[in-house]
């Protein structure tokens, strides 16, 4: 038996690469894998075989965190300092929305989303940006705007590798969404737009196929399709595909602005829509193995809903019956919490959990949503972002599988001339309780030369999680102005995702900004608190173990999330889950109910790491 095997919690996976012995054992930590046989080299045969092992994974981490980029400094205020470094990082292509200052058409103004993927399996995560297109596109294919796949080069930078990999493609894209819907180990990309959905099969070898139309998820092209996630919602162990739809949109038919009532805002002509133009229903595809989908969205019900209009999806098992739910975030109706009925069908009770509508009971412009335990009590929040002359919404779970509004007592009443969209939760300081980080940016450009009490670029919001929530007027903290340059500089912003890019325990954000750059915005305020990354690898499950449950247990307190694709505006961040744990120095035991209900429990005995933990091979718990 090899050394690290003597070790209860330290997962070997043996996984087949090119260039290595299919036999060989690795073990992945912190971005870096390791080979097994490593524990047995001479320096370190000295301390034995069950520290040998240990002993290798902490050298590899301190020697990771001695090269980490852009590293954090005790020069800059606590808890955050975002700077942007997309320059610097080579990520400097433009999002192209038809024209950057004269929006006539909606579908100029609603933008792209990003996503994180480590499409090479490497263990470092690399950056998917979706762009859209002009009006009157080039007659020159190869001048056309094009989706942007990034390599991360483990330095700070990133290279395009866009052409090499197969992934131009031009088009309205709107959503994507990560996730491997073969089970083959490489995750694929899904991506929407106004017009024909795509589909990225990674093919392993660092390029992709677009295999919309053969595996039946392109849609019918009439409708226009923004968020997106993937789901195994009917626990079978192979991710199906959930897809907001915003409007039919038929540019010829299409008012140009202030030609009808719906298309004035505070008396100025603007773009007109949505409300005035028909709404397009949301879909579903059921994963029917061997590269085919079905479209199932009339028989599972999901069609069934006084929401439309709709943009984000975050999915969550909501009630915690170990079933994953779906919320949606609509513009200009209610929301959508689409409950799973266990036997392939939805109900969206959305209105019965509280979860539709403002705690005034209206209906709201909803456009980006997240999920995450902002105040430590188990159960999975909810958070969206609305248009302007509005607040976003902080729903709380009760814990019974109903939401309370609580967006005032929480501090985030704030701020409403901003029009949101990208949000994530993100613990910015590693404290153990998450953060909110909220892209903003209007929609019509007259605001500013018709002074509308808006602009159209505009800053980026940090709400900084105190912890205190078990003391009376607890509340997030706006900490926009005092947190770096990287959320000061205006802009229009769309679609946001976090990840851990460096493998430092540093949570990072991409952001997706209208007719601009994007940003790549890098937290150097330093601080001592402690964190821990896990890596969930399914088995009978779907192996992203999209949908599983992760529980942990501290010495003072437990933590918990969600597995997750989607979320956030029509955006995918890191399906590693990342939780600081502010001072905790022990984890006693993680917890994980895989997607197929069943539940495992797993040591940790190192923290400041990521962890891999495979499926079938923790404690069996009942």
């Amino acid at each position: 038996m090899n050394e690290a095997q003597n070790l209860p919690h330290l997962q070997l996976q043996k996984e087949h690469h090119p260039e290595r012995s299919p036999s060989q054992s690795f073990i992945a930590r912190d971005g870096v894998e390791e080979p097994a046989s490593l524990s047995t080299a001479p320096p370190l045969a000295s301390f034995g075989r069950w520290f040998a092992p240990l002993f290798a994974i902490l050298l590899l981490t301190a020697a990771l965190h001695a090269q980490s980029p852009y590293p954090p400094s005790a020069e800059h205020p606590t808890p955050a300092w975002f700077v942007d470094v997309a320059a610097k990082a080579g990520i400097t292509v433009r999002d192209v929305n038809g024209s950057a200052t004269n929006k006539q058409y909606i579908v100029e103004a609603t933008g792209s989303g990003v996503a994180i993927i480590d499409y090479d399996r490497d263990g470092w995560p690399d950056i998917f940006l979706v762009n859209g297109t002009e009006l009157h596109p080039s007659s020159k294919q190869n001048e056309a705007p094009t989706n942007h796949l990034f390599h991360n080069n483990h330095d700070g930078t990133f290279t395009d590798v866009t052409a090499k990999s197969g992934m131009v493609s031009a088009g309205w894209g709107q959503g994507a969404c990560v996730g491997d819907y073969d089970n083959d180990g490489f995750d694929d990309i899904y991506v929407t737009g106004y017009g024909h959905n795509r589909l990225f099969h990674n093919q392993g070898n660092g390029t992709f196929k677009e295999v919309a139309a053969q595996s039946g998820t392109a849609g019918s092209g009439a409708e226009w399709g923004t968020g997106c996630a993937f789901i195994d919602y009917d626990r079978d162990g192979k991710l199906d595909i959930v897809v907001a739809d915003y409007v039919h949109f038929d540019l010829a038919k299409v008012p140009m602005p202030g030609r009808e009532a719906g298309c004035t805002w505070k008396g100025a002509p603007v773009m007109c829509g949505p409300r005035g133009l028909p709404s397009a229903p949301n879909i579903l595809f059921h994963n029917e193995g061997g590269g085919k989908f079905k479209d199932v969205s009339i028989a599972s019900g999901i069609q069934k809903t006084l929401g439309h209009y709709c943009f984000s999806v975050t999915t969550l098992d909501f009630n915690e019956d170990g079933w994953p739910d779906i919320y949606v975030a609509c513009d200009s109706t209610p929301s959508i919490l689409y409950r799973n009925n266990h036997d392939g069908t939805f109900t969206d009770v959305g209105a019965d959990a509280g979860a539709a509508f403002n705690e005034d009971g209206r209906e709201q412009a909803g456009m980006g949503s997240t999920a995450a335990d902002y105040d430590g009590d188990g159960h999975i929040d909810l958070f969206k972002t609305n248009f302007s002359d509005d607040t976003s919404t902080l729903y709380h779970a009760v814990g019974d599988g109903t939401f309370s509004d609580v967006t005032f007592p929480a501090g985030l009443g704030v701020n409403l001339d901003a029009l949101g969209w990208g949000a994530m939760f993100a613990d910015v300081d590693n404290d153990g309780y998450p953060d909110l980080l909220v892209v903003n940016g209007h929609v019509y450009p007259q605001v500013d030369e018709a002074k509308l009490g808006s602009t159209f670029k505009e800053p980026r919001f940090l709400y900084w999680n105190p912890g205190n929530w078990s003391q009376p007027g607890a509340k997030f903290k706006d900490l926009s102005k005092s947190s770096g340059p990287g959320l000061t500089q205006p802009l229009s912003g769309r679609g946001l995702a976090i990840a851990d890019l460096w493998n430092d325990g540093r949570l990072s954000a991409v952001v997706n900004n209208l007719s601009d750059l994007p940003m790549l915005l890098v937290n150097e305020a330093k601080n001592s608190n402690h964190w821990l990354g896990i890596k969930l690898i399914g088995t009978k499950s779907n192996r992203d173990a999209i949908g599983a449950r992760v529980s942990l247990h501290g010495t003072k307190r437990n933590w918990v999330d969600e597995v997750r694709s989607g979320s956030s505006y029509n955006s995918s961040s890191d399906l590693r889950l990342h939780f600081g744990l502010g001072t905790e120095t022990t984890i006693s035991s993680v917890e994980v109910r895989w997607p197929n209900g069943e539940r495992e429990q797993f040591a940790m005995p190192l923290i400041d790491r990521i962890a891999d933990l495979t499926e079938g091979t923790g404690k069996p718990l009942q």
